[in-house]
């Protein structure tokens, strides 16, 4: 999933230039907070990515440890089918097969506790996202406001766009604090929003991680 586009471009451009026809200085402020705010809505729409990209991927990791879970349940139940079939018969089970079962089950154990623990950290990438998004989403109102402002001259336009931007930066601000995973404690927290631009960077160098292959060793 891309990060949220800002079509805000040519307002942007719109608001530069009467600010360059225009005598009034507070028009030219106008035109440099809405450049600071563009920048703050180019952060938030990556950031949105970023955590959107990140829930989707813990999501088919996740899938993948219930897969991997399934098929350990699928050789423990055979190996103590086997058992159970020897034990009616009057036979002894090997020890190392009974070994095999209760190891399996340790295995099974872990593998959901994993997957468990991917789900809840999904869940609460996508709330990063969500609010990400709603950042960028009053970013771009407070820019269109604000073009507003510099297009019928009336400055208290202006200054409703500076209050849309600055519930988008509670919103930023919110979404970059560590948000504690629900069942884990507070001591696991979801990396914070400079994590999320470093490992971004990192993702366009070195390409996306894979995930441990877990076909192996059942």
């Amino acid at each position: 999933m891309e990060e949220q586009d800002v079509p805000i471009d040519d307002v942007h451009e719109e608001i530069h230039h009467h600010a360059e026809h225009s005598r009034e200085r507070w028009i030219s402020a106008v035109a440099l907070s809405t450049a600071l705010i563009a920048a703050l809505a180019a952060i938030c729409s990556l950031l949105s990515g970023d955590n959107a990209n990140e829930a989707m991927m813990e999501q088919i990791n996740a899938s993948d440890q219930w897969a991997y879970y399934q098929a350990k349940g699928i050789k423990s139940a055979q190996l103590a089918t086997k058992i159970e079939v020897l034990e009616a018969m009057g036979k002894p089970a090997k020890d190392a097969d009974r070994e095999k079962v209760a190891q399996y089950e340790k295995q099974q154990r872990e593998i959901r506790d994993q997957a468990e623990e991917l789900k809840k950290t999904s869940k609460v990438r996508l709330g990063k996202h969500k609010q990400f998004a709603a950042g960028v989403t009053l970013f771009q109102i407070a820019i269109a406001v604000s073009a507003i402002s510099v297009l019928t001259r009336q400055r208290w336009f202006w200054f409703a766009g500076l209050v849309f931007a600055a519930a988008g930066v509670a919103y930023l601000a919110y979404g970059l604090a560590p948000h504690p995973v629900p069942g884990t404690g507070q001591e696991k927290t979801t990396p914070s929003g400079s994590s999320a631009l470093l490992g971004s960077a990192s993702s366009l160098m070195h390409g996306p991680t894979s995930s441990p292959d877990t076909s192996a060793g059942f």
